[in-house]
């Protein structure tokens, strides 16, 4: 649990009469590789969970990323590959862009930092900073290897940590314990091409002065309640600690050209202009619309709520690094709401490695099962206050005794009665005492559902909804209408009307997770397209019932051994890739 202490976004009630307005962020990928589904839930899943949530809440929601092309990750993969840094993220990002489409990601604007608007805003930006008095030059030492001839900034450079010992801790950040880091503090630091020990060369660079807006960046963090807690812990120790002025410019190449006079060889440091994203792809989606001056009215409105998903080694540059660059631009930017920061999600207790074949990544998983599957385990396993664990048996189980036996057993069980007992047509009768028992147990469990969404506890939002076809079993099983229906057809039909009632709640409460099978059963239902306030009313009587269909069904152990066949022969495929645009699986190969 994410232990918020305020539902987000204020008194919205269960009619979904107040509208809202949001700006919705995941963190943006790196785009030199495909994500695993670690990837995924900490950032673009979850964002997406969300967002379908408060559209059906009938709120203004604009939900943005984008690929993160800039950077030392990107420069070393060109570098190693032998290709330009362009080709290489053009290539990766319309794949992962179409893989997100595959996930129904519903986007507003999947953009990339390589955008003309990014590129324009980022430089904007930054000269309202030096403008501003937040920015100033001096000369630093820096890294430099003299075997490959190239600085060392960021992931150029390894070495150990010296708050954890971690071996592989990287220049700009320890990815073991996220501490931000400089080239400077890591023990026995080496190039990240080569190995070799560096030498330090003298430069000149423009540096963010974080002192000035220490004590501004603190109260903000201080005083969000809405803020998980490890996000707020993590910042506070860093501010305990003191900010020190960073480094906003490198001397690489592949980049956003720093616009600071007498920077002409320079660059912005990749986390810098990445945050900015947010604000610069909606600029990008109002632009495309024609609109483009309504971004204003999204973060210069001090109602509009601004929700960051990441994952926990993102807090730093998000709740930290982020506030103090708005702040600083001296504009009336809306500070970030929250920031929801998952911890981690592992594989079978290990840490995804594609080398070593441990974890599944995005393009893979589609080639194993449906993608709403994927969804669900993925929101049912959520690492919401805990590090935790993929495992195929608890995924199977979760498939074939919650989302078959549960969910899918109560909703056909429904359909099904009344297509073949009732012609088809939702039948009409009064409910009793019982009935509406049971109906109130069932919308409590959706209310509740409710809650935890609000506080982006989306695991705990999911389980109460699963809770309402526990209720929808139990309920049948007591009423026994196929028993009923021979001595009081009335009172038969008013059960099943009830029931259907349940049906559409419990749909309305899986859309967010699950769209794809939620508008099958609607379409199937008779319901059509549906709010989240729809949930609090009865199915209309007399609605025709289409053919009924199983949504789900379980997954038998033959089946999951034959999936891991697949899984080793589509390894073997990707494997023979040089590049990595040729170790993607798309459908359509």
């Amino acid at each position: 649990m994410l232990n918020h202490a305020v539902p987000i976004g204020g008194s919205g009630d269960q009619t979904g009469n107040a509208r809202r307005r949001w700006v919705i962020g995941s963190a943006w990928p790196y785009i030199y590789a495909v994500p695993h589904l670690g990837n995924l839930i900490g950032s673009v899943l979850s964002a997406d969970v969300f967002a379908r949530y408060l559209r059906l809440k009938g709120d203004d929601v604009v939900f943005v990323s984008g690929s993160d092309e800039h950077g030392t990750p990107i420069e070393v993969e060109a570098l190693q590959l032998g290709v330009k840094p362009r080709e290489l993220t053009d290539r990766m990002h319309e794949i992962v862009k179409r893989l997100f489409e595959l996930w129904e990601i519903s986007f507003d604007n999947y953009t990339r930092t390589e955008s003309p608007v990014h590129r324009e805003f980022v430089k904007e930006f930054f000269m309202k900073l030096y403008n501003n008095g937040y920015v100033f030059t001096k000369e630093d030492e820096v890294p430099y290897c003299p075997k490959d001839k190239i600085y060392l900034p960021d992931r150029f450079i390894i070495g150990t940590c010296p708050y954890c010992g971690y071996d592989k801790a990287r220049g700009d950040q320890c990815e073991n314990c996220g501490r931000l880091l400089e080239p400077r503090l890591l023990i026995n630091p080496r190039c990240a091409i080569c190995g070799s020990k560096p030498i330090w060369v003298k430069t000149r660079h423009w540096y963010l002065d974080l002192t000035k807006l220490e004590d501004r960046v603190r109260k903000y963090v201080e005083d969000n309640t809405a803020l998980p807690e490890n996000a707020k812990q993590m910042s506070l120790g860093m501010l305990k600690e003191g900010l020190r002025p960073r480094a906003i410019t490198r001397d690489n190449k592949w980049g956003i050209e720093a616009p600071f006079p007498g920077a002409n060889d320079k660059t912005i440091y990749v986390w810098f202009e990445a945050v900015l994203g947010y604000v610069s792809a909606t600029i990008e989606y109002f632009r495309n619309k024609g609109n483009e001056d309504e971004w204003k009215k999204y973060w210069f409105n001090p109602d509009t709520r601004v929700v960051f998903f990441v994952g926990k080694d993102n807090i730093p540059f998000h709740v930290i690094l982020l506030p103090a660059m708005l702040i600083a631009s001296g504009d009336p930017y809306v500070m970030p709401y929250t920031t929801a920061s998952t911890e981690y999600l592992l594989f079978e207790g290990k840490k995804f490695s594609k080398s070593q074949r441990i974890g599944i990544w995005i393009d893979e998983a589609l080639a194993l099962m449906p993608v709403d599957y994927w969804r669900f385990i993925l929101i049912y396993q959520r690492p919401e206050g805990r590090d935790t664990s993929f495992a195929w048996h608890q995924a199977l189980e979760v498939i074939n005794s919650i989302l078959n036996d549960v969910i899918g057993n109560f909703i056909h069980r429904v359909l099904t009665f009344i297509s073949t007992r009732f012609n088809g047509e939702v039948p009409n009768g009064s409910l009793r005492d019982i009935d509406i028992k049971y109906r109130d147990e069932a919308l409590n469990h959706f209310k509740s559902s409710e809650e935890h969404y609000e506080r982006i506890e989306l695991r705990d939002a999911l389980m109460e909804v699963v809770e309402i076809a526990r209720v929808g079993n139990r309920y049948l099983n007591e009423r026994q209408p196929w028993e009923l229906i021979k001595s009081n057809r009335d009172e038969a039909g008013a059960v099943m009307l009830n029931a259907l009632h349940m049906v559409k709640a419990l749909s309305i409460g899986l859309w967010p997770v699950m769209p794809k099978s939620m508008e099958d059963l609607w379409a199937m239902a008779g319901f059509g397209k549906l709010t989240w306030k729809d949930a609090y009313e009865q199915p209309k009587p007399g609605t025709r019932i289409g053919e009924v269909k199983p949504l789900f069904r379980k997954i038998s152990y033959d089946e999951f051994k034959a999936m891991m066949r697949k899984l080793d022969e589509i390894r073997d495929v990707k494997d023979k890739g040089r590049y990595p645009w040729e170790q993607v699986f798309l459908p359509n190969q």
